[in-house]
């Protein structure tokens, strides 16, 4: 079920695998602000430029109380694999039947080679502190992303 996501809305509330094996919920981060980022797939070119500033600013994220997690419909064992070889401080979240990305809105039509299919539209969310959609970015270029967001997240209370 897609439902539109808009600032201001409470954001769906979600459980999913992480890297590890272990459950990330939303509630669990009550009181922290959260960039939930949507990326096509790991290990590819974009979604490793993505991933990697984020985490080299990673440490800039905790000082403004924010925690970063990443999401796409790889498995735990693809998650794992691309967290450790590129050392990625935070949880990439397993979102196999879409429920998550479908919950946020991020299925969207895309074109490759003149063929239509169904996948993840680089997105990424903030959440503030109290579950409130604070900022939503859709059609992300990944180079240079996480540093928008820091720099976002660091002026939000």
């Amino acid at each position: 079920m897609t439902q539109s996501i808009e600032v201001g809305q409470a954001a769906p509330e979600f459980s999913a695998s992480n890297q590890r094996g272990e459950t990330v919920t939303l509630s669990s981060l009550r009181g922290r602000k959260v960039v939930l980022y949507f990326y096509p797939k790991d290990d590819t070119p974009g979604c490793t430029t993505e991933g990697q500033e984020f985490a080299a600013l990673y440490p800039q994220f905790q000082e403004a109380d924010t925690e970063i997690l990443g999401v796409s419909r790889d498995s735990v064992a693809s998650h794992e694999k691309f967290a450790n070889k590129f050392h990625f401080p935070f949880s990439l979240l397993s979102d196999p039947d879409e429920k998550l990305c479908r919950a946020y809105d991020v299925i969207k039509e895309k074109k490759n080679y003149g063929k239509t299919y169904l996948g993840i539209e680089r997105s990424t969310f903030v959440i503030d502190r109290d579950g409130k959609i604070a900022h939503i970015q859709r059609k992300v270029k990944a180079a240079g992303h996480a540093a928008q967001i820091l720099s976002l997240c660091q002026k939000l209370a």
